[in-house]
């Protein structure tokens, strides 16, 4: 968990104790965008390699723990969330956050039994474990910048060992990114019963370029596959898709597949109704990955772990600026990624 408390972050840094309760879910917009997140339920150990426009995003796990998946990261919309709605309130924030467990998982639609605080620990040991380096949003005379979802995290418990409270503190990265209000969208709170890691991170992905923009957007289906950063192989992918469009599980969106010549097309426009509120819109159709997709020299390991993982998935809420225009590049640059057959619907299936 934590280190040696004389050396703790938290000793330099104000605590921001969560008192609000409910806040609209706010999602950081950088994470929609980029594999920052296992889609598997399954431990993953190998790594993701991303780059795009010049961006890269490197995701390291620890065998120990595996990587942290797309329901651990709940965890960061739950405390985006909070931050927002706090500062919107005029109260002082902080990337030291003080909690109950109890409150946070109640936010998140979490029960609250024994299985559910154990799950979160091992969210935490995850999001702490797993390290991230990237160039995204880097300083004028920096070029790549590392850190931990979590730099560390403490539970008070009883002496029956009943956990009272948490807390964490947030890496600077991270914090910044939420606080630069032009860098956080709002998602719906349906999103959090998504089971499936493909199509959660499908909904994310819709969020941030199709928005509320009434054409929508449209991706080419070997781009969507590049950009998730998953270990199926790129049939295994196309075939996830597919079951998701006929299930058209995403709260707010439609999914039609197309084709055009031999590029299979995925097309997702907004639809009512959705819970998320509307700052203004945007229109245009746009296309993203349409015209030539670059691939780096760089491969991804294909190794992939069999033990199961224990994870979590939730439900929140917040309010601010809502940016709905996409503004990357549509091409993208990536390294290939080789996967077991099958991996694609076990990543995309319910627990």
């Amino acid at each position: 968990m934590s280190g040696d408390a004389t050396r703790s972050e938290r000793r330099q840094l104000d605590p921001f104790v969560v008192a609000i309760g409910d806040a609209t879910p706010r999602d950081q917009r950088d994470l929609m965008e980029r594999p920052f997140f296992s889609l598997a339920k399954a431990k993953r150990t190998a790594p993701i390699l991303y780059e795009s426009g010049g961006q890269r995003v490197e995701v390291h796990a620890m065998p120990e723990h595996g990587m942290a998946t797309i329901w651990d990261a709940d965890v960061l919309i739950w405390a985006a969330s909070q931050i927002v709605e706090a500062a919107n309130h005029g109260l002082r924030t902080s990337r030291f956050l003080r909690f109950t467990p109890y409150q946070m998982l109640l936010a998140i639609d979490r029960a609250t039994g024994a299985r559910e605080y154990r799950l979160l620990k091992g969210a935490l040991a995850r999001l702490q474990s797993t390290v991230v380096r990237t160039t995204i949003r880097h300083g004028e005379h920096w070029r790549r910048h590392q850190f931990s979802w979590i730099n560390e995290w403490e539970e008070l418990t009883t002496r029956d060992g009943r956990v009272e409270g948490m807390e964490f503190v947030l890496p600077e990265w991270f914090y910044r990114g939420v606080v630069d209000r032009s860098l956080v969208l709002t998602i719906d709170p349906a999103y959090f019963r998504l089971t499936g890691g493909i199509e959660r991170w499908l909904y994310r992905v819709a969020r941030k370029h199709a928005g509320h923009q009434p054409h929508g957007w449209t991706f080419d289906v070997a781009h969507l596959h590049q950009k998730s950063g998953s270990l199926a192989r790129s049939s295994d992918f196309a075939l996830d898709l597919r079951r998701i469009v006929q299930r058209q599980p995403l709260p707010g969106y439609r999914l039609d597949m197309a084709r055009d010549g031999r590029r299979e097309l995925l097309r997702i426009w907004p639809v009512s109704p959705s819970t998320v509120p509307v700052d203004g819109p945007v229109e245009t159709l746009v296309t993203s990955g349409a015209n030539g997709i670059g691939i780096s020299g760089a491969a991804l390991s294909g190794l992939w772990a069999h033990e199961p993982q224990l994870s979590l998935w939730p439900e929140t809420l917040n309010l601010a600026r809502n940016l709905e225009s996409n503004r990357e590049p549509n091409s993208i640059a990536v390294a290939r990624t080789r996967g077991r057959p099958g991996a694609g619907a076990a990543e995309g299936r319910e627990r």
